[in-house]
């Protein structure tokens, strides 16, 4: 299992950019969750178990949803895969 945390910063509030990213992770077959931040980005982190599908999100990430714009994408390899969620990608407020 692997882990990683990101944050995406450029407009990606107020454009579905939450939304999307729980229908795209559920796509793939991911875990994790995502939030806004008050700064305006959103942070996240996902967990998978095959390198090229977490690729294939941390891609997804880097375009967003129709209407987003994204300037920035950080992208970063955590210990935490004891804490995956039972099943599932949560959107959290």
């Amino acid at each position: 299992m692997e882990s990683y945390r990101f944050r995406v910063r450029g407009r990606v509030q107020g454009v579905g950019f939450r939304m999307a990213t729980q229908r795209e992770a559920a796509a793939l077959g991911l875990a994790g969750w995502v939030r806004n931040e008050p700064e305006g980005s959103v942070e996240g982190e996902v967990w998978g178990t095959d390198p090229a599908v977490l690729a294939r999100f941390r891609d997804w990430l880097r375009e967003g949803p129709p209407g987003a714009r994204v300037d920035a994408l950080e992208w970063q390899r955590e210990d935490s895969a004891a804490a995956v969620p039972a099943a599932g990608f949560l959107v959290r407020r």
